[in-house]
């Protein structure tokens, strides 16, 4: 090739380092595949499509239930604290978390990463993540895409996106219309500010020093709540479920109860974690720290006050589920009664 020709790669796209990337990803996956018993991944790795067998699924009525998702700035903060191995746990997390609130067993995971230029190390720290995500939430990561695009993103920079597929028995889907008046309203603990508000914490982050027992809270992966919440809804236990993300506690509830009952939140009760004590303390507003972050909540469920105790038995003692308010009847779409305990 003479020196002023032009090429993909005088263009900043590296073929070679992405068919290398490609082969990590297969060695990694087989490797995975030995560990699973009942496998239904087809292992074609590298192939134009990802599949899945589903033939040997028994699920009366199956319904397939999808999501997509992103980490958000989060991103921003792995690249300054230079942490890229838990990044990839929080991708499939905010995705699997989603297909549970609907009852949905997750199968099978794809993920998207654009890069401005590709490096090998960085990349399979994120894929790392993505693995483990997949292995705490009993799903496959059966494909994805890596794409280069030197000019879009600028330096380190990078971008991550989701795609999982879930399957649940049509009698079992969780859904708003089941909620009764008198339900009682419970919050799982959260693992931090997992992935969302991170646009606010950046900006206290550039004005404020975060005192070292707290550093590491800022990129604690988002807790992946599959296991627990698929026992009790195979139990037929709770009636909705909401995961709390972008919007806040009050907001994604609002999303798991109809339109004709109220939902009535005790603010006192909820426990909230030392992260959001500190963000709290830089001129934040009750309002505002409700509304953009998950204040130690991370996952929420509606039941039956009879069912409370038993709920309580399929969890570990670190994340068992607590009280925070419960569901009537009135002219007003929400009770929001006290205040939160800083």
């Amino acid at each position: 090739m003479k020196k002023n020709e032009n090429s993909y790669k005088k263009s900043g796209v590296n073929i070679s380092l992405g068919n290398e990337l490609v082969k990590h990803i297969s060695k990694i996956s087989k490797k995975d595949v030995k560990k699973t018993k009942g496998l239904n991944q087809i292992d074609q790795i590298g192939g134009f499509g990802s599949l899945f067998d589903i033939s040997n699924i028994k699920i009366k009525d199956p319904v397939i239930v999808s999501c997509t998702d992103g980490v958000g700035t989060k991103i921003d903060l792995a690249n300054k604290f230079k942490k890229f191995d838990t990044i990839g746990i929080d991708l499939v997390a905010m995705c699997v978390n989603d297909l549970i609130v609907q009852g949905a067993k997750p199968l099978f995971f794809l993920d998207y990463i654009a890069v401005g230029k590709l490096n090998l190390n960085k990349t399979k720290k994120i894929l790392k993540g993505i693995f483990k995500g997949c292995k705490i939430s009993d799903c496959k990561l059966i494909g994805g895409e890596t794409a280069e695009m030197p000019g879009i993103y600028t330096k380190d920079k990078f971008d991550l996106a989701g795609f999982s597929v879930g399957i649940v028995s049509k009698k079992k889907i969780l859904d708003k219309n089941k909620v009764k008046k008198s339900d009682i309203i419970l919050a799982i603990p959260s693992n931090g500010i997992h992935s969302n508000g991170y646009s606010l914490v950046r900006a206290i982050l550039k004005k404020n020093k975060i005192p070292i027992n707290l550093k590491k809270e800022i990129l604690k992966p988002t807790r992946i709540y599959t296991k627990e919440i698929l026992k009790i809804t195979d139990k037929n236990l709770i009636n909705a479920a909401s995961h709390i993300t972008g919007g806040g506690l009050i907001e994604n509830l609002m999303r798991s109860v109809p339109k004709d009952l109220t939902l009535n939140i005790d603010l006192s009760k909820i426990k909230i974690s030392k992260i959001f004590k500190w963000l709290k303390s830089k001129n934040i507003s009750d309002e505002e720290m409700i509304k953009t972050f998950n204040c130690g909540v991370g996952f929420c469920l509606i039941a039956s006050k009879k069912n409370i105790l038993k709920i309580k038995k399929f969890f570990p003692k670190k994340i068992t589920p607590y009280e925070i308010g419960y569901i009537s009847q009135e002219k007003v779409k929400i009770n929001l009664s006290r205040s939160l305990k800083w």
